[in-house]
C-alpha cells in the first residue's frame, strides 16, 4: 500500500509543561523535535497554557474577563511562544511551517484540497508542518452555530475541537503510514487507570475485524466518545477512519521518544491490521 507521508503525530499541551516549574517542558519539546523530519506532520496543542504562564510570569497575574476572551488572548501569546521552541529545536537544515485549522478547513471541500496540497508539498521542500487548531481567531459560540448548519444538511461534519481529532483527519487527508497520539496514560487500558492491564496490541485480519476490536475496547473506556471529550474513548473513535485507509495507529506517552514507540520499545498500544 502507498502512503504519501510517513507520520502524522499529535502531543497534548499537559506533555509541554512542567507543572512544578510552571513553564515550558523544554527536555519533551526538545526530545520530540530533534526526531522530526520531512515526511512528519506534527499536530501540536499548548498555545493556550504556554501562552497564561507567560502572561502570568511577566505580569503577575492572570487575565480576567469572559473565559472565551481569555482564552483567545492567551492562545494568541502563546502561539509564538511555542512556534519558537520547535523551530529552536527542530533540525536547521529543515524549515518549519505554521498552519492554523479551523473545523472549516476539512468541512469546505475547496479548503480541504488547499490544505492537502499544501501539506504535501512540504517533504520535497524539506519542511515540517507544526499543526495547531486556530484558537485565537476560534469563537465557541459561532464555531457551535456554524457545525449545527452543517450537520443539518450533512452526517460526516468535522469538529476539531480537539487536537487528538485534528490530528486524525490530518491522517486521513494525507494518507500517512503512522499516526502517533500521544497521550497522558501508557496506552489505552483493559481496567480504566490501572497501566498494568494496558493493551498492548489491537489488531484484526482486515479492516473491518480491526474495527470491531476498536469498538469492544472503547466499551472498558471510561467517558463519553464525543468532540472534546479528551479521553480514551473519543480517542478510539477519532482513529477508526485513519485506520479504514490502512494508517497504523499508536497511541503512547510522550516520556518516551517517536523512535522507541514506533520500534516497539516502548510500552503503548498499537492498533493495526494484522497481516
Amino acid at each position: 500500500m502507498k502512503f504519501d507521508i510517513e507520520l502524522v503525530g499529535k502531543v497534548g499541551s499537559m506533555a509541554l509543561v512542567n507543572k512544578a516549574w510552571g513553564d515550558i517542558d523544554y527536555n519533551a519539546i526538545s526530545r520530540i523535535s530533534k526526531e522530526l523530519h520531512p515526511g512528519h506532520i506534527w499536530v501540536s496543542s499548548g498555545a493556550t497554557e504556554i501562552g497564561r504562564l507567560d502572561y502570568i510570569r511577566r505580569n503577575g497575574c492572570e487575565i480576567e474577563g469572559d473565559y472565551n476572551d481569555v482564552k483567545t488572548d492567551y492562545a494568541a501569546q502563546g502561539q509564538t511562544i511555542l512556534m519558537n521552541n520547535y523551530r529552536q529545536y527542530i533540525h536547521p537544515a529543515y524549515s518549519v511551517r505554521q498552519i492554523l485549522v479551523e473545523h472549516s478547513h476539512f468541512n469546505d471541500l475547496a479548503k480541504r484540497e488547499n490544505l492537502k496540497k499544501l501539506l504535501l508539498r512540504c517533504p520535497a521542500q524539506k519542511a515540517i508542518p507544526i499543526i495547531n487548531y486556530n484558537d485565537p481567531m476560534s469563537s465557541e459560540e459561532i464555531d457551535k452555530i456554524e457545525l449545527q448548519r452543517l450537520a443539518e444538511k450533512r452526517s460526516d461534519v468535522v469538529h476539531c475541537m480537539d487536537n487528538d481529532e485534528t490530528a486524525s483527519q490530518i491522517a486521513c487527508l494525507v494518507k500517512c503510514k503512522t499516526l502517533l497520539i500521544y497521550t497522558s496514560t501508557l496506552g489505552i487500558y483493559a481496567t480504566p487507570n490501572d497501566e498494568s492491564t494496558l493493551i498492548a496490541e489491537i489488531t484484526g485480519k482486515d479492516v473491518y475485524e480491526l474495527i470491531d476490536a476498536v469498538s469492544e475496547a472503547q466499551k472498558r473506556c471510561q467517558g463519553a466518545s464525543r468532540v472534546g471529550a479528551n479521553g480514551a474513548m473519543a480517542k478510539l473513535e477519532y482513529i477508526k477512519a485513519p485506520l479504514k485507509n490502512g494508517t497504523q495507529v499508536y497511541i503512547a506517552n510522550p516520556k518516551y521518544s517517536i523512535t522507541e514507540v514506533i520500534s516497539g520499545q516502548a510500552p503503548c498500544t498499537k492498533i493495526f491490521v494484522s497481516k
